[in-house]
């Protein structure tokens, strides 16, 4: 019984990471294409930083 349990753990924890990183994936995308849409709109004049910091 114990061996199940520790399976069935392991594969629930493996399930949740697996989740977890698909979501950073996709917030990873998300920005990056964010930053490049930012930086094809940069304004033309100035420091040519379209960014605050």
């Amino acid at each position: 019984m114990v061996p199940l349990l520790l399976v069935l753990l392991l594969a629930l924890i493996l399930f949740g990471a697996g989740f977890a990183v698909k979501i950073l994936w996709w917030i990873a995308i998300i920005v990056l294409v964010v930053w490049l849409i930012g930086f094809v709109a940069r304004p033309k004049g100035g420091s040519g930083r379209w960014y605050r910091w």
